[in-house]
């Protein structure tokens, strides 16, 4: 997907949301500020670092939740969120960890292996871990795939949460 024309200027702490057809490069986009795909021109800059000099400082800042959960199947929503966290050095890590996933109303499953969750768990699984480090920048993409009525409610008040104007948000 080539994206072109594109100009955008988000200031620390707004809550953006991008709209668009299928295959309008939305996912593109997200994944170029992600710092997951370089783009083949221009300049990006995202947490006030330049991409993709500053790439490796930009990723510390962001917490990012794509189409797939990106969870290790294996592994129990806890040791998820640890093996995440460790990389990220996050600081009280086992009290972030169960306040993420009480968050997230997984809290009582934490000790289960992810690949036994729903499509919906799952979703709820990679919302915390997104959120694990305190990122400044969110980036979602589709974050309501998989979700029942009942988590799409709770994922709008975190949403609003997220929207404490020290966090951008796209």
């Amino acid at each position: 997907m080539a994206l072109r024309g594109i100009d955008l200027d988000i200031r620390p702490g707004e809550f953006v949301t991008i709209v668009g057809p299928n295959g309008a490069g939305k996912t593109t986009l997200l994944r170029i500020l992600a710092t997951l795909s370089r783009p083949s021109g221009g300049q990006v800059s995202i947490a006030g670092y330049t991409l993709p000099k500053g790439a490796d400082e930009a990723r510390r800042q962001i917490g990012l939740l794509s189409h797939q959960p990106l969870l290790y199947g294996d592994l129990t929503a806890e040791e998820n969120l640890r093996f995440f966290g460790k990389m990220y050095d996050v600081p009280d890590l086992r009290r972030r960890v169960l306040d993420r996933l009480d968050q997230v109303e997984l809290l009582d499953r934490r000790a289960d292996r992810a690949r036994t969750f729903s499509r919906g768990m799952q979703q709820r699984l990679a919302i915390a871990r997104a959120l694990l480090h305190d990122p400044s920048v969110v980036l979602l993409d589709e974050p309501f795939t998989g979700l029942d009525p009942h988590a799409s409610d709770r994922l709008e008040e975190l949403l609003r949460t997220l929207n404490d104007g020290r966090r951008t948000v796209v």
